[in-house]
């Protein structure tokens, strides 16, 4: 799959995987889903779900790092920023031959790289973030988009991207 068909469907996720609510029990629910599908396939990852300034589910699983919060933090950072997920934006930045860098964003602060989801509500619009990290990019954004999918009762195979 090209860049041009992965930022179409990258845009289709953002547009179709919106929640009713988005209080402290969908955060755990959004959190416990990620670490319980990380926890049966091995995966080390750690998961952020996030009000925008407020925490609500962090957690580490064995063989993580601190440069895994490091990377929560700054790709969670680009959601705030941007309003689409991380992944989306650094898709958008490699077509425009871009980089947050070029536009003045300091990349201690932010990451345009794969793994961080925008928490959108019915109605309300983007109120956070679900934020994973510890895999390859494209992985950490599937994994997060998978789940979003279980918890919204969606066929991930309609929605996940194609093959690389």
């Amino acid at each position: 799959m090209g860049l041009s068909e992965d930022l179409e469907r990258v845009a289709l996720q953002e547009r179709e995987l919106q929640l009713a609510r988005m209080d402290e029990q969908m955060a755990w629910e959004i959190g416990l889903r990620l670490r319980t599908m990380a926890e049966e396939r091995g995966l080390a990852i750690v998961v952020d779900v996030r009000r925008f300034g407020q925490p609500l589910f962090y957690t580490a699983l064995k063989g993580t790092t601190p440069d895994n919060v490091s990377w929560v933090h700054r790709k969670s950072n680009v959601v705030a920023r941007f309003h689409r997920s991380s992944y989306g934006v650094g898709l958008t930045m490699t077509q425009k031959n871009s980089s947050l860098e070029a536009n003045g964003l300091p990349i201690n602060e932010y990451a345009s790289h794969g793994g961080s989801f925008p928490l959108t509500v019915k109605g309300a619009g983007i109120v956070g973030s679900v934020t994973v990290s510890g895999l390859p990019q494209r992985a950490d954004h599937e994994l997060v988009v998978e789940a979003l999918c279980g918890i919204l009762d969606r066929d991930y195979a309609e929605l996940k991207l194609g093959p690389e």
